[in-house]
């Protein structure tokens, strides 16, 4: 049996269960008897490897009334029939069209996601929106520290931090985002920026319900997309910092379908943050269902 049990250890993931199932009769007499242990110790032992969540989401940011979301979804939710079930959609809209999204998306594979959260749970806050409110309507992602509230809105690592502990409190899994701006990038800071942004924000902050998103500040809304080697390159490094190496991350910057295909087959890269491409059907379809 100790040939039998060598092979097992070296066989592939897609080859357990049919050898298991072959095994399992033997398996179960021999695991009586202490003559051979080690070939029990052996099939005991067969594990597979964690998979990495795909997630696509659609950033909507300061775009649609709840009348032009209705007409989105009319046009965009029959695209996801022959979706792949392994990739998760989220689509992230402003706050008055929550109620709405979540009404109309019950049922389906969509998630529904926001823009923003606060780290108290209520108080004099004009303008904020806490995470009570957020669950209470079926809200299950959010989108923190994006560079457009870093760069218009005061946003710094601190404050994001409290925002990832909040959402995390109430059971969102927030979406990181971190990157830098081009005058950054030209002076060689992106690698040494985005550690700081990873260690200041990610203090006390659970990786087990996490997603990160690398988004480079020079590419978003611009038309200027990074390289997808490129964009592969920094987010092994971002994956390089993280005590989980199975956090989802996800490159966002002028993400368009004529760019995704290519965007995707990159190993580190998890999904993307759509800004503008997210507001058409078939666009963020396209994206959705990428080759």
């Amino acid at each position: 049996m100790k040939s039998a049990s060598i092979s097992v250890r070296n066989l592939t993931t897609a080859s357990y269960v049919a050898i298991l199932c072959h095994l399992l009769p033997a398996y179960r007499v021999i695991r009586k008897s202490s003559r051979v242990k080690s070939a029990s110790i052996s099939v005991r032992n067969l594990t597979t490897s964690p998979v990495r969540k795909i997630v696509i989401a659609g950033n909507w940011k300061m775009f649609k009334t709840q009348a032009e979301t209705q007409d989105f979804l009319r046009g965009f939710l029959p695209h996801l029939d022959n979706t792949p079930e392994e990739r998760e959609i989220l689509l992230c809209p402003p706050f008055t069209d929550l109620s709405i999204l979540s009404q109309s998306l019950h049922g389906s594979r969509v998630q529904l996601g926001a823009q923003n959260v606060h780290w108290e749970d209520s108080g004099a806050y004009t303008g904020e929106i806490a995470a009570p409110m957020l669950t209470e309507i079926g809200v299950r992602y959010v989108i923190v520290g994006h560079s457009e509230r870093r760069q218009y809105f005061g946003e710094t690592d601190e404050t994001v931090n409290l925002r990832l502990k909040a959402a995390q409190k109430h059971g969102l899994t927030p979406v990181l985002c971190v990157g830098e701006t081009k005058q950054q990038r030209d002076l060689g800071q992106t690698e040494s920026l985005i550690t700081t942004q990873l260690e200041n924000g990610l203090v006390n902050v659970d990786q087990d319900n996490l997603v990160i998103a690398y988004e480079p500040i020079w590419a978003i809304g611009t038309g200027d997309t990074c390289e997808a080697t490129e964009a592969n390159r920094v987010i092994r490094l971002i994956r390089s910092q993280l005590k989980n190496p199975n956090v989802p991350i996800q490159y966002g910057g002028s993400v368009k379908p004529n760019n995704i295909d290519e965007i995707m087959a990159q190993p580190e890269i998890d999904g993307v943050l759509v800004g503008g491409a997210s507001l058409e059907p078939e666009s963020f379809a396209r994206i959705v269902n990428y080759q």
